[in-house]
Parts: structure tokens; sequence; C-alpha cells
């Protein structure tokens, strides 16, 4: 690239900028509520959770403004509706954003996941079908991977797909499933040859949470709120053309799948606003509190900091290895980790600050609830998109050429396995 190309990207870029402030000016002018809980999200409650329909419905109307608008699928192919722009407009986008309230979390699994495995594995009908009415968000997707049994390995799943003519016949359970209760479409994954050992019969659909069959109930977790799911599917009927992937690949999309998850988690969303801002909650407490000028939180403060920056890098090296085309590997396991490790480093922090009022405060003290709500929350973050030892596992083997631990069952035909609520033959 020539110096005069570099200035005319600079140029294009700035007057990408400046449409994108000009949008969120008039769209999203207040900035974000202060509740940082210092892990990019807001305290006690996940980003993918709105309050109910109402939220639901802004946030498809804000989504729909954005497509409408240019802004929506920046690096995503234009031929399914995207923008087709670099990831320099994408950065632009992301930095624009941050410090607004725009209502877009409950499109993370869908643009963070979804979207990018059926890029990746779907057909051309899919393709042309489902992209673009995700990126205008009139259709929320969610995933459905983990079962009752099959958690951290999830490939000991025994929800079944039978061929049935020209549909499958879909039954089993899943677990954990954020935003369930709201989303349109999912990506399940189930078994459909239990003859083949448990990595190579099992095979990706796109199904229709509002199909016959499909039922959702909501979970109870400990901050009190109810994002996530149990869904059960009672011979649901499936079109054959709703494979994605291929008839017993489902395992490899679904790393596909798993490692867009933790680029999203890591590198995505949350880990594109760990800038400077992210300590400025916890330095105003310690100075409401008379704590600034005491060493250890000091100390912990000047730690907190450093940490959101090295988060930031990790996540923009993340990034620039999709740019060139890369797909995401252990990079995206090493931010999950540092990110899970940082949102508990963050709470603690917190309530170190907060003392006794993150333990026990007057009704209505909302900055006091908040700081309870990042210690409930923070150890879910140690889980989702994969437990921390799961990270560590594929840190260690991809990254720094551990061997691998024994896998005694890799060849053995699952219905011959007891393997998560497995007990006899199925």
């Amino acid at each position: 690239m020539t110096v005069t190309d570099h200035v005319e990207a600079d140029r294009d870029l700035e007057a990408f900028r400046r449409r994108v402030r000009a949008f969120l000016d008039e769209h999203a002018p207040q900035p974000a509520p202060r509740r940082d809980d210092g892990a990019g999200g807001p305290v006690g409650a996940s980003p993918l959770a709105p309050a109910g329909e109402d939220a639901v419905a802004r946030a498809q109307r804000f989504q729909a403004l954005l497509f409408d608008a240019g802004l929506a699928g920046i690096t995503w192919p234009v031929e399914y509706g995207g923008r087709g722009l670099s990831q320099a407009h994408q950065r632009v986008f992301n930095e624009e954003v941050a410090g607004r309230e725009v209502p877009t979390g409950i499109y993370t699994i869908g643009h963070g996941m979804c979207g990018p495995t059926i890029l990746e594995h779907g057909t051309e009908e899919q393709k042309q079908r489902y992209i673009r009415p995700m990126l205008r968000g009139e259709e929320i997707w969610c995933q459905l991977f983990s079962e009752p049994g099959a958690g951290s390995d999830v490939a000991s799943l025994q929800s079944r797909a039978v061929r049935d003519g020209d549909e499958y016949v879909l039954s089993g359970q899943k677990v954990w499933t954020s935003g369930a209760h709201y989303c349109h479409y999912g990506i399940v994954i189930a078994r459909t040859d239990p003859d083949q050992p448990k990595h190579r019969g099992i095979s990706m659909f796109i199904v229709d949470m509002k199909a016959p069959g499909v039922t959702v109930r909501p979970l109870r977790q400990i901050t009190g709120g109810s994002n996530f799911n149990e869904v059960f599917f009672d011979d649901v009927r499936i079109p054959a053309d709703h494979l994605v992937g291929g008839l017993n690949e489902g395992w490899r999309a679904s790393i596909t799948m798993l490692m867009n998850e933790r680029v999203a988690i890591g590198a995505g969303g949350a880990g594109r606003n760990r800038g400077t801002g992210g300590v400025t909650p916890y330095v105003r407490a310690a100075r409401e509190r008379g704590l600034d000028r005491d060493p250890v939180i000091r100390q912990g403060l000047a730690e907190l900091y450093t940490r959101q920056q090295i988060q930031g890098y990790i996540g923009m090296r993340v990034r620039e290895a999709v740019r060139t085309g890369r797909a995401p590997g252990p990079e995206g396991s090493v931010a999950k980790l540092f990110g899970a490790q940082l949102a508990r480093f963050a709470s603690d922090l917190g309530m170190r600050i907060a003392g006794t009022a993150g333990v026990a405060w007057e009704p209505g003290d909302q900055g006091a609830e908040r700081w309870s709500m990042a210690v409930l929350s923070a150890p879910g973050s140690a889980i989702a998109g994969g437990t921390n030892e799961i990270q560590r596992n594929i840190i260690g083997e991809r990254v720094l050429g551990l061997p691998k631990d024994p896998q005694v069952d890799r060849d053995v035909p699952f219905r011959d396995l007891k393997v998560g609520t497995q007990r006899s033959d199925g």
C-alpha cells in the first residue's frame, strides 16, 4: 500500500467515524449507566438478559436502524447483507460505541457465534435465508450445546436426531441456554449415529425455537435473574436442509462455534471496552470511602488497570488473526481464560473497596448492590464458553505443546460408553 493509499484509507475511516458518531448521537445519545463490574459488562445482569418483551422490541428496533444505516455486519460479506468493510472500520465502530447504552447484547450469540458458523459451514441457501435477518435483528439466535450429562465434555451429548424421510426427528434436553426464551432460532448439535465414536456421530442443525415439541423453561440464577434456560425437544421435526456442515460432521462445525464463542466472550463485545475507563468506577468508589491513599487498594487499582490493558491487547491479537482470514484458534482460549480471571479479580477488589456495604446495605443503595452482584456474577465467567480448566488444557496442548490427556474412548462406539447420564445402551 502506498502513502497515498494510506491517506485515502485514513480519510475514509474518519468519514466512517463521523457517520457512526452522528448515528449514535441521534439514536443512543446518553452515556451508558455507571454499572461497570470491571469485566466489561453491567453488574448483576447478563448483557444477554433483557428486562422483558419491551426490551426485546427495543433491541430489535435499534438493530434495524443500525442495519438500515449500514452499520451492522460491518465486516460480513456484502452478498449476505453485510458491509464488507475492514477490521479497521469495525474498530472505529467499537471505539465510538464504547460508553453508549446500546441494546445489542441479545445479539451476541447470533452475531458472534451462530452467524460466523453458518458463514463457514452452511449451505448457500442457508446463508441467503438466515444471515440478513440475523444482522437486521429480525431473528434472534441461541446456542444449544450443553446437556445435563455433557457440559465440559460436550461430545458426550445424548440428544438424538433420527432421519425420517425429508426430516430429522430431534429428542433430548439442553441446559444453560442463554436467551432461549426470546430466541427465534438456535443451532443445536445432536447424535445422528451412536455406532460411531462420540466425536464422529454428531450433526449440527438449525432449529426453530417455536416449533411444536420445543419447551423452554427458565432457570433462576444466584443473582436473581433467569437468563439461562433448560430446553426440551420432544420429537421435534427439523427439515433435512437445516443440517449444517454435513451429516455426522457436526463436531467440526462445533469446534468453529466454540472458538468463535471464546473470541466473542474474551475478545469481542466485552473485550473491546477494557480501556482506561474500566477502572474509573473503582477509583471513584475508593475516593468516596477515603481509601484512595490506602497502599493495598492503590496497588489493586493499578493491577486492575494493567490487567484491563493486557486483556485489550489480547483481544486485538485475536481480532487481527480473524482479520487475516485465520479461524479463531487457541488465542481465543487465552482471551477467555484471562477475561474470567480478570472478572474475579475485579469483583474481589470491588468488595475490598465496598467493605461491609458489599454484604448488607440500605434499600435503594444501588451502588452497594452492584458490588455484591459483581461477586455473585463473577464465578459464571469461569464456566461460560468452556471452563477455565478446559481452556488451560487447550492452551497446554496447542500453545505449549504438552501431551494430551489419555483418551481411551476415542475409538469406542458411543452406544458402548458409560458417559454423562448414559448408563445403558441407547
